[in-house]
């Protein structure tokens, strides 16, 4: 599980800043070659029509080359030498004169207890307080880290060869995974429309954003394998995109979710030219169909991945609480690394206290479930799907109602986000700035989601707050101001 990446040997700190990029310059060069090849065969399935898996497993490539997908400055990232010995502090018969680590014995607190909303209760108290209130491994608390692993590895597949990390929410984990794979003038995939918090961290990188379209299953991946196939790079001004970023399930903010089919495919495509996607999947656990007692939910793109070529996020913003800032990312041990080692010269480790009360959280469900703690959390996210499944369903009753002739939406199956498209109005941005604000209802215009900053016709409605009163009014007085637009 914690596997050291060959990257670490593979670049010792005396390694000048030219010999990176050398390295990196090389690295593509041999990438480019075997994408042209996996390209041509792309081709020539197109022109045969022969989609067999066979012929995709023909194409696709089966090791991943991460030094050439890392940028300059992530490859230069070395350990810190203080951060280095955290994990050494803990064996058996070791004393310390190495990390400035205060003393517990000044510590304020002595217990943190927290009531849950059943009347139980948690508790931090002695050495697992104190753990929670020291500086600790970046990687996370070892206790949260094992609850993660064991999570991922019951719902996504994974074994030894993959890692997980604890990070401070999943935008924090998503930042530091664009800093590494993107430098300026790289290409990244994203949707279109994609989330805008995302955008606010990518435009500023100077790389460029290649639009991949969406409808109302996501993604799709024969156009996403169209623009990788037909990419010219004196056209574009780029080389092509080796990254794709994707939200595949309850999109924001679309509230589109892949199905296993199209993951699949999209999982070829990315195998065929070589990418690295980044699976950025807070409402993996708040799937629909799962909270009503029906199918299991979607096999994620992860639980796909035989090269080690998807690196995942999850987030407890959306399934517990957004304050504590706590994620997890899952992949190789290759690009976890890099996250590490930039944590390392930044924030250090995610809230030690955060991390224990969560820690601490999955074992009393767990305990409630024979040790399982993938059932017992299991449970309680299905609990918390159901809340959102009602919630969608009073929005779409409410939008039939009184937006019918007016909008078209596509009903979500899982997140807590609906993309209406408003009928007669090319551009929503006044409308909903202007407009809606007056009449007091926040929407989100769709300009906000797009990569290029282009007008939309769309808006984002969130259901996850509002209560079913307020949703209905908050639709009535949309209705009203689209017919004043129409006349």
């Amino acid at each position: 599980m914690h596997r050291p990446s060959p990257l670490a040997s593979a670049l010792p700190s005396s390694q000048s800043p030219s010999a990176l990029t050398n390295m990196r310059h090389l690295s593509r060069a041999k990438s480019t070659a075997a994408a042209t090849v996996a390209a041509t065969l792309t081709n020539m399935r197109h022109l045969s029509r022969a989609k067999s898996t066979a012929a995709a497993t023909v194409a696709a490539a089966t090791t991943v080359d991460y030094a050439a997908h890392l940028t300059r400055r992530s490859l230069a990232r070395q350990p810190s030498a203080i951060r280095a010995l955290q994990p050494l502090v803990t064996q058996p018969g070791m004393i310390s004169l190495g990390g400035g680590m205060p003393n517990p014995s000044t510590f304020p607190f002595t217990r943190i207890t927290a009531e849950l909303r059943d009347g139980s209760e948690i508790e931090l108290t002695g050495k697992q307080l104190e753990s929670a209130l020291q500086y600790s491994p970046t990687l996370g608390l070892p206790p949260l880290v094992e609850h993660l692993y064991q999570l991922q590895r019951a719902e996504h597949g994974i074994g030894p060869e993959r890692q997980v990390c604890v990070t401070t929410g999943s935008a924090d984990a998503l930042s530091k995974a664009f800093d590494a794979l993107l430098g300026e003038g790289d290409a990244l995939l994203v949707e279109s429309p994609t989330y805008s918090g995302s955008l606010a961290y990518l435009q500023p990188l100077g790389c460029q954003l290649v639009g991949v379209p969406t409808d109302g299953d996501g993604l799709d991946p024969a156009l996403l394998e169209e623009r990788l196939a037909g990419w010219d790079a004196a056209r574009e001004g780029a080389p092509r995109p080796r990254v794709l970023y994707t939200i595949p399930t309850g999109g924001n903010p679309t509230g589109a979710s892949l199905g296993v089919e199209r993951k699949r495919r999209l999982y070829e495509v990315a195998r065929s030219f070589d990418l690295i996607v980044l699976e950025d999947d807070p409402y993996h656990w708040l799937q629909f169909g799962y909270a009503a007692g029906g199918t299991a939910r979607t096999p994620s793109l992860l639980s796909l991945d035989e090269d080690g070529r998807v690196l995942r996020f999850d987030s407890f913003s959306k399934l517990l609480a957004s304050g504590l800032r706590l994620g997890w990312a899952t992949g190789p041990p290759e690009l976890i690394e890099r996250l590490q080692l930039h944590t390392q010269a930044s924030n250090l480790h995610t809230c030690g206290v955060a991390q224990g009360l969560v820690a601490a959280l999955l074992d009393k469900w767990a305990a409630d479930h024979a040790g399982d703690v993938h059932a017992g959390f299991a449970a309680k996210m299905g609990e918390v799907a159901s809340f959102y499944q009602q919630r969608c369903d009073v929005f779409v009753a409410a939008a039939e109602r009184h937006l019918s002739g007016l909008a078209e939406w596509t009903t979500p199956d899982a997140g807590m986000f609906v993309w209406l498209r408003l009928l007669g109005v090319a551009d929503s941005h006044a409308l909903i700035t202007q407009h809606a604000l007056s009449a007091k209802v926040l929407l989100v215009p769709g300009q906000s989601f797009m990569p290029c900053n282009s007008p939309s016709s769309h808006v984002r409605a969130a259901f996850s707050t509002a209560s079913p009163e307020q949703i209905d009014q908050a639709l009535q007085r949309l209705a009203t101001l689209l017919k004043q637009a129409q006349d």
